[in-house]
């Protein structure tokens, strides 16, 4: 009898300790306030809004829950990571937010297995920045308009490693305001951090472009681990 009562006060002991234990944390695309309604997700997370470096990481969504497909770390933009809503201009910030991928692009071939639609960088391919009266604002232009200054806009193919390969990033692309920013990718790391953009190794870019589907909505979250800017707010 004896036994059989430290038997079962052992039991309740184990049960209670199991309770006690903490649950796991649901994945990152769990806690976030919205992912973009589609079955794929790229997060780009960083420390705080100080940092230069992070991790990104894209994720399928399998039934009712995300499933991690690959991690990379990640560089953002030398001033670190502000609020997309109210970020500046030429202020070497990543803004944070929740955006589409409109398009990949790349001074190099789309890398095998490419769904998403790529255009080909060539000389006469820019990325319109200028702020003045330019309808190309915030756009590839091909050739670059006269109302669109040359010192304001990116010539793509003088990027040949940031740019071998890149995904553009929805960041104030649709309805863009001017002053807000332009030119923000997801792209291949250069020498150390962005201007703005988000960048991942080479080799990640690559496995990157080959796993994201057009026709799955994935979308980017970019933000910090907590505060205001924290990625779970978007």
């Amino acid at each position: 009898m004896r036994r059989l009562l430290v038997t079962a006060s052992v039991l309740l002991a184990l049960a209670g300790s199991l309770a006690a234990r903490p649950a796991g944390a649901p994945p990152l695309p769990e806690r976030l306030a919205d992912t973009g309604g589609g079955t794929q997700l790229i997060t780009a997370e960083a420390p705080g809004t100080d940092s230069v470096t992070g991790t990104v990481t894209w994720w399928d969504r399998r039934g009712d829950g995300w499933v991690a497909a690959g991690s990379a770390p990640a560089r953002f933009g030398a001033n670190g990571l502000t609020d997309g809503a109210t970020r500046t201009q030429g202020t070497n910030t990543t803004p944070t937010g929740l955006y589409d991928l409109p398009y990949a692009f790349g001074t190099e071939a789309a890398p095998p297995g490419t769904r998403y639609p790529y255009r080909r960088a060539g000389q006469d391919a820019w990325w319109c920045q200028d702020n003045n009266a330019s309808r190309a604002y915030n756009r590839w232009t091909e050739p670059r308009p006269a109302d669109c200054r040359a010192d304001e806009a990116e010539h793509l193919v003088t990027y040949p490693v940031q740019y071998a390969r890149a995904l553009v990033i929805g960041f104030n692309y649709h309805r863009p305001v001017r002053g807000r920013g332009a030119g923000i990718f997801l792209h291949v790391n250069g020498k150390g951090a962005t201007a703005g953009c988000v960048s991942v190794p080479a080799a990640a870019m690559d496995r990157i472009l080959a796993w994201a589907d057009p026709s799955r909505s994935p979308h980017i979250a970019v933000g910090t681990a907590s505060g205001p800017t924290a990625i779970t707010r978007y």
